[in-house]
């Protein structure tokens, strides 16, 4: 007969790895719900897309002032205005 010993051994092994996943899903929650996401829907939620818009001169000028006192890009502009 084999004695117990190992076997206990490893549940206390099993138990310290679960114990560690279990803080590893915790502490990245956000990024297992991002890729969950990404497997329903096949994009990700940080993925830019490229969009048309029209916008008046006077916008337009106020955005290029933006972005010359600023130097980022007119879209990161105007994402940080409304995310």
């Amino acid at each position: 007969m084999q004695s117990n010993k190992p076997l206990k051994k490893q549940g206390f092994l099993a138990c310290q790895k679960s114990k560690q996943s279990s803080g590893i899903l915790e502490k990245y929650k956000d990024v297992f719900e991002s890729l969950k996401a990404y497997d329903n829907t096949r994009t990700l939620p940080f993925q830019r897309k490229r969009i048309d818009l029209t916008l008046s001169v006077r916008t337009i000028n106020l955005l290029k002032k933006l972005k010359a006192k600023t130097g980022k890009p007119i879209s990161r502009i105007i994402e940080a205005k409304f995310g």
